[in-house]
């Protein structure tokens, strides 16, 4: 538990500054400068990526030669190597290029490769996160109602395709008198929940759309609604993330004056 736990303006102080430096990181969201789809690459060659990329059914494979200058788990590589999705934060990924890393990631049997740079044009641009002070009106009781089954929508994504979101329940919260009701993903990992949601600030005084991670409920469902620490979502930072969009009726119909907003300075109006 927090030091600040009976402080919540301080505790979301504190929150506000790790995440601060975690989207300004070296291989933070700001150093994504693209996201290549091998099966737009049918020759294997994608621009400005070492190597020959070439997709299975079940993996990606890699050729290069030594003069690629392309690093495998920290050794030099030459030859061929067959890759999964690689699952750990873009900082520890498996490959690298001179400073950059290459992310290999699976979207609905979709391959492609993610490059990451710390000298990226947005990153060097970063001037900070504009956030709204902590409100305690915002911070809500909830309760969580699990579907029977988990339910998969089709929701554009930032990159203008449509994909499936995997939806496993409602989270439904008062605001000034009035119940609400977000659909939300649970992770299968430790049931946390995980919401995409716009609201009347969205395209206005804050980025179109905000992500919500408010943890994981209690065995009887309730879980607090905190929207303090509503998140600005990967492609706020980086036009080659694909965040999915709002699932239809998770735009709410009053202003949330709260959490992250949009990004400050030159980025602002991305």
């Amino acid at each position: 538990m927090s030091d600040d736990a009976d402080d919540p303006p301080a505790d979301w102080r504190k929150w506000h500054e790790r995440r601060v430096a975690s989207v300004s990181a070296p291989y933070g969201p700001l150093a994504l400068t693209g996201t290549y789809w091998l099966a737009d690459y049918p020759e294997g060659r994608i621009p400005a990526v070492p190597g020959n990329w070439r997709a299975t059914d079940a993996s990606v494979v890699l050729a290069a030669a030594a003069e690629d200058s392309v690093h495998l788990d920290g050794e030099p590589f030459a030859g061929e190597a067959e890759l999964s999705a690689d699952e750990a934060p873009p900082a520890r990924s498996r490959l690298r290029a001179g400073e950059r890393r290459l992310v290999v990631i699976r979207r609905e049997g979709q391959w492609a490769v993610r490059v990451f740079d710390p000298d990226s044009e947005t990153r060097r641009a970063f001037a900070g996160l504009a956030a709204s002070p902590y409100d305690p009106a915002f911070s809500l009781p909830g309760r969580f109602r699990p579907y029977g089954e988990d339910r998969t929508v089709q929701v554009e994504n930032a990159d203008g395709r449509a994909r499936g979101l995997g939806l496993g329940g409602e989270l439904r919260f008062p605001f000034e008198g009035v119940e609400h009701t977000l659909q939300v993903a649970v992770d299968e990992e430790d049931g946390s929940l995980w919401a995409v949601f716009g609201d009347a600030t969205g395209g206005r005084s804050s980025y179109r759309f905000r992500f919500l991670k408010p943890g994981t409920p209690a065995e009887d469902g309730s879980i607090t609604v905190d929207f303090n620490r509503a998140l600005l979502p990967p492609c706020a930072f980086a036009d080659h993330f694909i965040c999915p969009f709002p699932p239809p009726g998770n735009t709410l119909p009053f202003e949330v004056a709260a959490g992250e907003r949009r990004l400050k300075g030159a980025l602002a109006d991305r």
